[in-house]
């Protein structure tokens, strides 16, 4: 290989490597908007949940002629999601308790724990005195999937392997396992 033969490999290589750096820019922009998106869409996702939750507890609380189910927070803005802390809403029935915890996941979107992608993970934990006892805590996994373009809230019991949307139906379901 002569001296121009060289000079012109250096040079494409040059050329390459100047256009790879120019790629970069672009690649960061898109992450940066990325992770933008999804932080945008965590907060959108807790205030979609607290909003199942309490819709739950007030269609209960008109049909009751005593007594009163109870929320807490009572109200969940998008602001109060902490993207690095846990969060939590707990529904409170006479001491029959459901208690909804969910993070944010390290990674923007996860498969880790569940087989559809998923960016807030946590858990539903339901409890009364008679399971303390015997120091019972039934426990399912929540994640808010965000799969092709379809993004909800699902529930897993790891014990029976059985899957679905957290909606009023579950949250009707697990309440009932409580009374």
């Amino acid at each position: 290989m002569g001296w121009s033969d060289q000079v012109q490999a250096r040079d494409a290589r040059l050329k390459r490597l100047a256009k790879n750096i120019d790629a970069l820019e672009d690649k960061d922009h898109q992450r940066l908007n990325h992770a933008r998106e999804m932080a945008d869409t965590r907060r959108k996702a807790a205030t979609e949940l607290h909003g199942i939750c309490s819709g739950f507890v007030l269609a209960v609380n008109r049909l009751l002629s005593s007594g009163t189910v109870v929320l807490d927070p009572p109200d969940f803005p998008e602001e109060a999601f902490r993207e690095d802390d846990g969060n939590l809403i707990q529904i409170n029935a006479s001491g029959r308790i459901l208690q909804i915890h969910f993070s944010a996941t390290k990674e923007l979107i996860s498969t880790e724990e569940f087989r559809i992608p998923y960016t807030i993970e946590g858990s539903v934990r339901a409890y009364n005195q008679d399971l303390l006892d015997k120091d019972v805590i039934e426990e399912q996994l929540l994640f808010y999937t965000v799969e092709k373009g379809k993004k909800m809230w699902r529930f897993f019991d790891a014990r029976t392997y059985r899957s679905g949307p957290f909606d009023q139906e579950y949250l009707i379901n697990m309440m009932e396992q409580l009374i």
